[in-house]
């Protein structure tokens, strides 16, 4: 992060410096105090379940030069005075922190990326990482910090070398994207896909698909979007702004066409891609051929700031995957898939479809709840227990109230399937299912806290 001073900071948060100098450096910018340093600003957020106006005076022991606060408390503010603490009031710290990122990022010239979609995006915006940085000082925000607190923390990152920064912007409601353009001011933006996540806030699809594209309402002549045209609902979508347009996916009117694919199981991918005068073989050690479709679009976008593919398959080659998605570990002779990230329908039948391409002897699906997926919920789980069955998954677990539908699906589907109502209960006797040569998925919404599961996997794997 370059210094901005405090008299900066209230300019741009519409606050006032209540306490301390105007001129006061900072050089960061935390909410946490377990992450804050001297020099720092901290900036006192509230939630439901936290006060960061408990912390301040923590902070102040931290070393901060400055806080930001929409209360005043008195302990701190005679600590902040004592300390020679410059104080800012905003009549609200998350807004305020939304603000000072947009200025903050307004006072740099680079290519700003934003990436979006149903799935995919937290894979797409790592091979955009690492293809990127083949020629550019790039920067991308960490993790799942993809909301309206993680993304505004993520751009204090950029310093006065950077050339790109890559923003994955994530949403469970209307007008969340759309913000987060806002602060952003992407040039050029990715759609990876249109699933059902969030279907229960937002009732449906056309939602979902709107919700993405706000993406693009802040695009200006000269910014691009690049769609997976693959996608039923981004197929058939309305794109009507001045921006230009780019097209990937199997189809043969494709802009960036993925020509063919070969899954190699546990090694990862090969496949083809050709475009714009170019034709290429990529090779990713990330399994799943829905892979293909992301990489695709990060190819895409690369070829538009000017790479060429070879360059993007060097990148691609360097890709370290993300923790928790598709992650094969060995552990005394059983294969665990760790997909335990989070869950949807889409990202379920993707799943199997891996588990299924893994060589072993059984292969066993322990399947989690599926959240936010309103009304049709029972339905969404049912076919995904189906979609097992069909796939030739040997043995289905289903672990949770909406998962007994997955356990329903996959018995119509003639498929073995047991079914526990917690991980608890399941964990009890996990050792009676699973064996050396088993292939084993565990995949679940994120609140199912699925990754217990692949733990006590491998406390029994070291049993053997």
């Amino acid at each position: 992060m370059i210094e901005i001073s405090t008299k900066d900071i209230a300019q741009a948060t519409s606050g006032e410096c209540i306490e301390g100098s105007q001129d006061a450096p900072v050089i960061g910018v935390s909410t946490d105090t377990r992450t804050l340093h001297r020099g720092m600003l901290f900036i006192a957020l509230e939630g439901e379940r936290f006060d960061g106006h408990d912390f301040l005076n923590e902070a102040i022991e931290a070393g901060c030069s400055a806080l930001m606060v929409s209360k005043e408390t008195g302990s701190a503010m005679a600590l902040a005075a004592n300390r020679g603490v410059s104080v800012i009031r905003v009549p609200d710290t998350q807004i305020a922190l939304q603000d000072l990122a947009a200025y903050y990022l307004s006072r740099f010239s680079l290519i700003k990326i934003g990436v979006t979609g149903s799935t995919g995006k937290t894979t797409t915006k790592e091979m955009l990482y690492w293809i990127l940085s083949e020629r550019y000082r790039t920067v991308r925000n960490a993790g799942n910090f993809n909301n309206l607190i993680g993304v505004p923390l993520s751009a204090f990152q950029i310093g006065k070398d950077t050339e790109v920064a890559i923003f994955e912007m994530g949403m469970d409601r209307l007008g969340e994207i759309h913000r987060l353009a806002e602060i952003v001011r992407p040039n050029v933006g990715i759609i990876t896909n249109i699933g059902l996540s969030h279907i229960q806030h937002l009732g449906s699809q056309e939602n979902i698909r709107n919700a993405k594209m706000e993406i693009a309402d802040f695009f200006s002549v000269g910014d691009t979007l690049i769609i997976n045209s693959d996608n039923e609902m981004l197929k058939s979508g309305t794109y009507t702004g001045d921006y230009s347009l780019i097209t990937v996916g199997r189809l043969d009117n494709s802009m960036i066409q993925i020509l063919e694919s070969e899954d190699l199981g546990e090694e990862g991918i090969r496949f083809t891609l050709a475009g714009k005068g170019e034709k290429e073989v990529f090779y990713l050690t990330t399994p799943g051929l829905h892979n293909a479709a992301n990489a695709a679009l990060a190819v895409a976008l690369a070829m538009e700031l000017g790479m060429t593919m070879k360059e993007a398959a060097r990148g691609l080659a360097k890709l370290a995957y993300t923790d928790k998605r598709l992650h094969i570990v060995v552990s005394q002779g059983i294969k665990i898939i760790d997909d335990t990230y989070n869950a949807s329908p889409d990202s379920m039948r993707a799943a199997i479809d891996v588990l299924i391409s893994v060589q072993g002897k059984r292969k066993i699906a322990i399947l989690g709840d599926m959240f936010e997926l309103g009304s049709q919920e029972e339905e969404y789980h049912y076919q995904v227990g189906e979609y097992a069955s069909m796939a030739g998954v040997d043995v289905i677990i289903s672990v949770g109230k909406n998962a007994k539908q997955i356990d329903l699906g996959a018995r119509a589907g003639g498929a073995k399937s047991i079914h526990f109502d917690t991980k608890d209960l399941l964990i009890g006797v996990l050792a009676q299912w699973i064996r050396p040569g088993d292939v084993v998925l565990v995949k679940g919404s994120r609140g199912m806290a699925m990754d217990e599961i692949v733990k006590q996997l491998d406390k029994e794997s070291d049993k053997e």
